[in-house]
């Protein structure tokens, strides 16, 4: 993506490493972060908008890939939100993985699509001035959807001068972007617009079009300041979903084709968010809000003709919400004995009023209602986290959590499914870190952490397909994660940290979007090492490189899931006790990236970047096993002593026919022997393999090789 000359809040979390001697804050210089400490592990990272946007990227997501060891992919349309995958975590569009954008949550629970649903499709990457990235359980102020981890994205207040770009490239890629800002009073206005159009290079084209707009302002500094942001975003496309192996291999479709066209949806969200800070001596204060209104309508069939053989399994799920909340922390700097130290207070609350839907369709025509709720649900969390400087090279920072959730479900179409429900928990926190030492620093970490639960999950009494009774699944599930890492900057110009990390989720009953049905699962442990690695030895070079190696595994047994999955894989029925493993699906046993940049502010710039998706068990057998994916991007350009840049950016250099994503689950096409036998009873089947269909590896292809050519302009 091309770069923006910005003047950029600092970032939010201050990049001290350990050739950085660690002490309290207690300056007032405004320049100094709010109130924040050091950071507490060696996987924390903190990135600026220029590093961000030094990347080749094709989708406004991927620009999260700067996070090391994060995988962000498509399964669907481009207006759909992406999935993420991040410590041997198929972490589906954002469970799990908490995101925010100028203060507001990108996570959006009770959603229509999936628990967590992350749409990062609103986000202009020029824009992002930083990105703060942690993971694992560990820090008090971080709350659901973040025990894997969190990624903050902040926006820059203003640039130095404006900018217009244009960009066209294959598949009818077009996109068209301004950027301007001015003095206002005593702060800047900002103002952006982005418009984009992509169909993609499938037979059913995406005909994505989306709209972007952003208008900015902002007095002061990050530390001592304020900002007030309005957003408005707008999308249409149509999907390319994932499609059975069955059906390429045998001709029905080709590699880029539709099993169902009439696949797609449109988004809409409109955001106002504000933050004030004050810092001095003492300390400092933090408030922050953020009102949201989004809605998504989303049409897709996954497994064609298998419950209804006629009309197809197209479903529609709606999703249509208000939300707001406001956060707010002070931190102490004090003195105890002698110790200096920082003691921070907060509180942040949530709520959201949602209706929330999911329908049968036929080519985007309703057919019947499955579910239709109405959801009223918020939450309050309080923390508080104590960071002791024992000596110069010794802090410990001990925090504790509690969030307080309250639901009332209105279910429309089956009453017996409404009602309340509350739910509250607890989460310390522990870090300990050593050093520097020859500019190296040694990092301890355990804590707890949360995820809440569909809220229709919570109160399901019912099936809302077939009316029996079903399990509720619990509001709020415990997780629990420890890591030790290490992180140096001895070599000049190297900055690399290694860390090995443990983590555990409590047995869980997970609500299922897609069937408005609730699904148990089994208690899971990964443990694994993340390698990462940044080299700047010259002003024009720099080479970074990420390893993550993770091992994932269910813990126990259910004997009830046993003899369904077995079902589903047809074996035997002597030998349903043994059938599934314990391979946790689409959880990805290695991800990797290495990348290599040159150039200066002026003149030639060129990058390659290459990253990998490891293989992945599809089944928990580990029958079905997806490819590994491995793409190599680049990017070349130059940039003019007037500010003019003209660039091409290049994807798949390789043209790679590999999967962008896989699944393994049943399905059934009208060329499948069985949906003969299973409509017309000839010869007649078993009943439960016409409800599973045909078992098989699903997928969405890689995009081939493609080119973007951009031009830019400053003024």
């Amino acid at each position: 993506m091309p770069a923006v000359d910005v003047v950029t809040p600092r970032v939010q979390h201050a990049r001290r490493t350990a050739s950085h001697p660690v002490t309290a804050p207690t300056s007032t210089d405004a320049s100094q972060d709010a109130g924040q400490a050091p950071v507490a592990s060696a996987s924390e990272q903190n990135f600026t908008g220029e590093e961000v946007n030094a990347r080749p990227f094709s989708r406004p997501a991927e620009a999260l890939e700067v996070v090391p060891g994060l995988m962000v992919t498509q399964h669907s349309g481009e207006g759909k939100a992406n999935q993420y995958f991040l410590r041997g975590f198929n972490l589906d569009h954002g469970t799990d993985l908490a995101i925010s954008v100028d203060g507001m949550p990108v996570n959006m629970r009770t959603h229509g699509h999936g628990q967590g649903y992350a749409d990062l499709n609103f986000l202009i990457p020029e824009l992002i001035g930083s990105v703060n990235v942690r993971k694992g359980p560990y820090f008090a102020d971080e709350g659901d959807f973040s025990s894997v981890g969190s990624v903050h994205v902040g926006l820059i207040d203003t640039v130095q001068k404006s900018m217009a770009l244009a960009t066209v490239g294959s598949f009818g890629y077009r996109r068209a972007l301004g950027i301007t800002s001015t003095k206002a009073g005593e702060g800047n206005l900002l103002i952006a617009g982005e418009a984009n159009t992509y169909n993609g290079p499938w037979d059913n084209p995406d005909k994505l079009r989306k709209l972007n707009a952003v208008v900015r302002y902002t007095e002061g500094t990050l530390a001592n300041g304020f900002s007030l942001t309005g957003m408005a975003y707008s999308n249409r496309w149509n999907s390319t979903d994932q499609i059975p192996l069955r059906a390429i291999t045998s001709g029905l479709v080709g590699r880029y084709g539709a099993l169902d066209p009439t696949d797609g949806g449109n988004s809409d969200r409109f955001s106002l968010s504000g933050r004030w800070a004050q810092t001095d001596r003492d300390g400092s204060s933090k408030i922050n809000f953020y009102a949201i209104k989004s809605s998504l309508d989303l049409y897709n069939n996954f497994t064609f003709f298998l419950d209804n053989p006629t009309l197809g399994d197209q479903f529609h799920q709606r999703d249509d919400r208000v939300l707001a909340g406001v956060n707010a922390s002070h931190t102490f700097n004090h003195a105890v004995a002698g110790l200096p130290m920082q003691t921070e207070v907060g509180i942040q609350s949530r709520y959201d009023d949602i209706k929330v839907g999911l329908s049968k369709a036929y080519r985007r025509q309703f057919l019947g209602g499955t579910r239709s709720d109405k959801v009223k649900e918020g939450s309050v969390g309080l923390f508080i986290q104590n960071t002791v400087y024992w000596t110069d090279w010794m802090r410990t920072t001990l925090g504790y959590r509690g969030d307080f959730y309250t639901t009332n479900v209105n279910s429309l179409l089956r009453p017996v499914n409404s009602g309340n429900a509350n739910a509250s928990i607890g989460s310390p926190k522990l870090s300990v870190v050593f050093g520097p030492f020859a500019k190296t620093e040694l990092f301890l970490n355990a804590g707890e952490g949360f995820h809440s639960n569909d809220a229709r999950g919570v109160t399901i009494k019912e099936s809302p397909s077939d009316g029996l009774p079903v399990d509720s699944s619990p509001f709020l599930v415990k997780t629990r994660g420890a890591e030790v890492g290490v992180r140096t900057r001895f070599i000049p110009g190297l900055d690399s940290s290694l860390s090995l990390f443990m983590f555990d989720s409590a047995s869980e009953i997970l609500f299922v979007g897609d069937a408005g049905d609730t699904e148990a699962s089994r208690p899971s442990r990964r443990y694994g090492v993340e390698w990462t690695n940044h080299y700047r030895p010259v002003s024009w070079l720099q080479i970074d490189g990420d390893l993550a190696v993770t091992h994932a595994r269910f813990r126990g047994g259910n004997s009830a899931q046993a003899a369904a999955y077995a079902e589903l894989a047809g074996y035997p029925e002597a030998q349903i006790g043994n059938a599934p493993g314990n391979y946790i699906p689409g959880a990805p046993n290695m991800i990797a990236s290495a990348g290599i940049r040159l150039g200066e502010k002026t003149g030639w710039f060129g990058a390659l970047r290459y990253r990998y998706f490891g293989l992945r068990p599809l089944t928990e057998d580990g029958a079905f096993v997806s490819p590994a994916t491995g793409l190599l991007n680049g990017q070349v350009g130059y940039r003019f002593d007037n500010g003019w840049r003209i660039q091409l950016d290049a994807y798949n250099l390789t043209d790679s026919k590999s999967d962008q994503i896989t699944y393994a689950y049943g399905s059934l096409l009208k060329t499948d022997p069985l949906y003969a036998q299973c409509r017309f009873g000839a010869p007649p089947p078993p009943a439960a393999v016409c409800q599973t269909g045909v078992m098989d590896r699903v997928l969405h292809p890689v995009e081939p090789f493609a080119v973007r050519l951009t031009v830019a302009g400053q003024f």
